[in-house]
Order: C-alpha cells, then structure tokens, then sequence
C-alpha cells in the first residue's frame, strides 16, 4: 500500500501532493527500507481519461506507493477541488533526479525499455553525466513474450534495486503489474514513459519557459502535431474538473 496518506482523488485517479524534493525521499526509503517492489506512476489528464477503463490498470493505480503529479492539469485540479497547492513532478525530472541520487547513494539501476538505439544512448549519456552511476544493466523494450522470463532474470542476476521501464503506457503499468513478484532485488519500480527519447536526445524537451508556465503540452503539440489524438481529453479534463467543482459548490435540495 502507498505510503501517503495524504493521497488526492482526482475524478477518476489519484495523486499524490509531494514535491520533487519529498518524492526522492521516499523512494530512497523505499530503496533502504522496503522489502518489496514500491511503484511510482505518473498521473496526468490523459491517465483519467486511460486508467479507469482497464480494470487492471485501476486497480495498479489504486494501489500504486506513488502517484506524483506529473502535469499541470493535476496540479490546477488539486487546486480547484481540493484547495491544494502542489507543484509538478514531471516523471522524466524524477527519473533523472533518482539517477543523481542513485550514483549519491550507491543504488545499482536496471534500465528497459524504448529502441536498442535509444536505450543505448540514454545509458550513456546517463553514465557520462554521473562518472560513479552504477547502471548494472540494460534492455531495449522489443522482448517477446516468449524470451521475458530471460529478460526478468536478467534484471534479477543485476542485483538492481531501481528499476526503469519506458514502455509507454499503459503498457509499462501492466508489465510491472505482471512482473514485480518475480524481481527479487528491485524495490522501485518507475514507469518513465519516453524519458530515454529525451535523454537520448531524438526527442525535444520543451523550454524553460514553456516548463515554468505549465504549459509543456503545448510544445509539445506545436512539435508533433498527431499529439492531438491523445491530447483530446485535455478539455474533456478541463470540463469535467469544472463539473465536479461547481457541484460542490451547489446547494443542498430537502
């Protein structure tokens, strides 16, 4: 079970009010402490929109350790319903902050997931920001069903206690849903999405000033124009948040 009593209903998901700061403190007590594997999602629009219409995504989510809030649509809905001020937790800063905090403390990193060439890149690039970074393993996210097993006793032979897994979702949720009771060292698991795109650099990140002012979907809109399929919800969100605020607001009928 999470660890944050705290948690935050959001429509139909979660989230957890922490800081960047406080998200890299429980991990490492996940990491020192726990004896089994702690997942840490990212909640965003599109994840209420995706989430609940897979009961067993729901349900991973449901009992998820951590839920940061990763875009801005999050942390304006904690604020319209809830009265809370939190600040994003994008899940690609908290990854490459783990890694920081990783080579600090000495924990051993298993990277999956994303193109052979991407995956490759990123673990480089990564090992030559942190000179002490202990990557102990490495794999591109194109396993079939049929070689997992290998590729789950890889990542145990590794001795890794923090795993990475960019498959996208929801598809990176459901692979640390059918796998965690087989990782005997892992004790966090982060679904990072296309982080490695960006590490790698084939992906852009957006700008400062785009990041500050929230609007990072808008960047990356204006980059890739097809985002638009999956950026639909955004106003379905907007609405729904709305909805559900001006229903609070509303008197009670005898």
């Amino acid at each position: 079970m999470h660890m944050n009593n705290n948690r935050l209903p959001i429509l139909d998901i979660w989230v957890d009010p922490v800081t960047m700061d406080q998200a890299l403190s429980i991990t490492s007590t996940f990491v020192e402490k726990g004896e089994q594997v702690h997942t840490i999602f990212a909640a965003n629009p599109e994840k209420n929109d995706s989430v609940p219409k897979d009961p067993l995504l729901y349900n991973m989510f449901k009992e998820a350790d951590l839920i940061i809030p990763d875009g801005i649509g999050m942390v304006l809905a904690a604020w319209i319903l809830h009265g809370k001020k939190l600040q994003r937790v994008p899940g690609c800063e908290l990854m490459q902050r783990l890694c920081a905090l990783a080579e600090e403390k000495g924990y051993k990193i298993f990277i999956y997931g994303a193109q052979e060439e991407v995956n490759k890149k990123a673990v480089e690039t990564l090992r030559q920001r942190h000179g002490n970074i202990q990557i102990v393993g490495r794999s591109n996210g194109y396993v079939s069903e049929k070689k997992m097993d290998d590729s789950v006793e890889k990542i145990n032979a590794s001795m890794a206690q923090i795993l990475f897994v960019a498959l996208g979702s929801p598809a990176q949720e459901k692979w640390i849903s059918t796998y965690r009771d087989r990782l005997e060292h892992v004790r966090v698991c982060q679904g990072i999405g296309g982080t490695l795109d960006v590490i790698a650099g084939t992906v852009r990140r957006a700008p400062e000033i785009y990041c500050r002012l929230g609007l990072e979907w808008l960047f990356r809109l204006i980059d890739d124009p097809s985002r638009i399929k999956r950026q639909k919800v955004l106003p379905v969100f907007a609405l729904s948040i709305l909805k559900q605020r001006l229903l609070r607001l509303a008197p009670f009928k005898n």
